[in-house]
């Protein structure tokens, strides 16, 4: 990440330092130009903005996070901006926490197509260029899947073209587009041509696994049409089967973060503030889940911190993660003092600590220290969810190659195992993984519930919880009931998309109008997008 410092500043001086409307006089030598600029300097960017776009305060930790159960808070006091998540409920930020998906992740688009313009017709950059429109194609994919019809084809082209208000396009016709894009750009990836010279991820600018990667985003797209287009889901993921998707966790993408050069994970920033370290809780679904399971992963995840409300607010304090004693926080729960306080759950432990140092929360299970590291990784596609969705394919009849029981194996031990990307802490050998992986197999006639739980549990783990949302809205499992507190925004269901930024309606008003007017009950919290039918 350290080489893509200046990146931000190379962009404007691409816009700025060549013209021919200037004397030489006033023609900065220092400054870049089209002709000189390294568009590989553009490749870290795109995928830390990418990763980015869905980690921390950008939307993810403080709605999906605890829409799908996995996290949950009483949302009192100093972190009050979670009842957007647990109770779907508005805070003071909403409208600009809702927004933040949308610009990063365009700004990691923009970002690609930057690139894609600088490497074409540079034969010894064709591999960049093809990279470029792969990172495009995961970017605007992920704003649809969370917003519904986005600007698509005239997006990105304010500066090629002139276009500062696109139009947007429906989801149904983004998707055939992407899918389409997609297969022309990973086909023409050559691992006997030149490499990227600036990969974040662990790739290293290996084009083998840039082909992977490219064939595992095809399948995820692919099988996010399994309810609207079940063809179209058949033809590209037999497709990405044959062409070769991830192997084996050294395929996973992920990136490291860099806390001390700028580059900072917005999970652990978010973890590491004590009003949050303290509010952030283990969803009582998630830990019954992993309990229920014997997962081994539950001792590794899950502390519940020392009695006390001061060592419930430190984040350097470590608690007790012996697997038997964990206990997920109920969603849906307060401090308030009424019939949501959360001393009136059933099965309420009671507090820890005395005086006023006592804190009713203090026997929940809250994530271990690892998940506080501000340098540490972002998953954005892994070998686990890969593995899951090739088992359901194959559940489903697609020749994708191998029995869903197979893959359904590969993907148990391959998620436990990519945990260790957090450290030495979090890690977990491989042959208590496979052994574990061995004694949980698919059963046949609970197949898709079975890999679906495992699918939301295992990017949960990840912290990838917009993507444990999108494939819940896509298979329906976990099967979840709904919070419906008080005063919420969306009628006591589980929100299914976010709204659009507000600054749409003001700023591209004709074409924001027509999208929401698309949208089968508004630009609200529980409309539906094409694929969530």
């Amino acid at each position: 990440m350290k080489k893509s410092i200046y990146t931000l500043a190379l962009i404007g001086l691409i816009q700025f330092g060549c013209t021919d409307n200037f004397d030489e006089i006033n023609t900065d030598p220092t400054r870049s130009s089209e002709a000189s600029f390294d568009a590989n300097l553009l490749l870290p960017s795109i995928q830390y903005k990418h990763a980015s776009a869905t980690a921390g305060y950008n939307g993810s930790i403080l709605f999906q996070s605890m829409w799908v159960k996995i996290l949950a808070s009483t949302t009192s006091g100093a972190a009050s901006y979670y009842s957007n998540a647990d109770k779907y409920v508005i805070s003071s930020n909403t409208n600009s926490y809702l927004a933040s998906s949308w610009n990063t992740d365009f700004g990691a688009a923009s970002f690609a197509y930057e690139m894609e313009q600088l490497a074409a017709e540079k034969p010894l950059l064709s591999n960049l260029k093809n990279i470029a429109i792969i990172m495009q194609i995961q970017s605007l994919a992920a704003i649809s899947d969370i917003y519904g019809d986005i600007p698509y084809s005239e997006a990105l082209k304010a500066k090629s073209a002139g276009l500062i208000l696109p139009v947007y396009d429906t989801q149904e016709s983004i998707y055939k587009s992407m899918l389409s894009r997609l297969e022309t750009a990973v086909v023409a990836l050559d691992p006997a041509g030149a490499i990227p010279t600036n990969d974040a991820f662990t790739y290293k600018g290996d084009i083998v696994k840039w082909k992977k990667y490219g064939y595992s985003l095809m399948l995820k797209l692919a099988m996010r049409l399994t309810k609207v287009d079940l063809a179209t889901a058949k033809t590209y993921a037999e497709k990405a089967a044959k062409g070769g998707t991830f192997t084996s966790i050294s395929d996973d993408a992920y990136i490291m973060t860099d806390e001390a050069n700028g580059y900072t994970n917005g999970n652990g920033s978010a973890l590491s503030t004590p009003a949050d370290v303290y509010q952030v809780r283990w969803s009582k679904r998630l830990i019954d889940y992993l309990k229920e399971n014997d997962d081994p992963r539950l001792g590794k995840i899950a502390e519940v911190p020392q009695a006390g409300l001061a060592a419930n607010q430190s984040f350097d304090k470590a608690g007790n993660s012996t697997p038997a004693i964990q206990m997920g926080l109920p969603n849906g729960y307060d401090l308030n003092g009424g019939a949501t306080d959360i001393t009136k759950a059933p099965g309420y432990p009671g507090p820890t600590g005395s005086g006023a140092d006592v804190t009713p929360i203090g026997n929940y299970s809250r994530p271990t220290q690892f998940y506080r590291d501000r340098s540490g990784p972002l998953y954005v596609l892994t070998y686990a969810q890969t593995e899951l969705l090739l088992a359901e394919a194959a559940t489903r009849g697609f020749a994708v190659g191998g029995t869903a029981a197979a893959h359904y194996k590969n993907a148990v031990s391959a998620g436990i195992q990519s945990l260790s990307y957090f450290g030495a802490e979090a890690s977990i050998p491989a042959a208590t993984a496979n052994a574990y992986a061995e004694a949980h197999p698919l059963v046949e006639a609970n197949a898709l519930k079975q890999i679906n739980e495992q699918y939301w549990a295992t990017t949960g783990m990840f912290f990838n919880f917009v993507e444990a949302w999108n494939n819940w809205k896509r298979s329906g499992f976990p099967e979840l009931t709904p919070v419906n507190y008080v005063g919420n925004f969306s009628g006591g269901q589980i929100p299914r998309r976010q709204p659009y930024p507000t600054s749409e309606a003001t700023l591209n008003g004709v074409n924001y109008n027509a999208a929401v007017g698309r949208l089968n009950g508004g630009n609200n919290w529980v409309s539906r997008s094409w694929w969530d039918k």
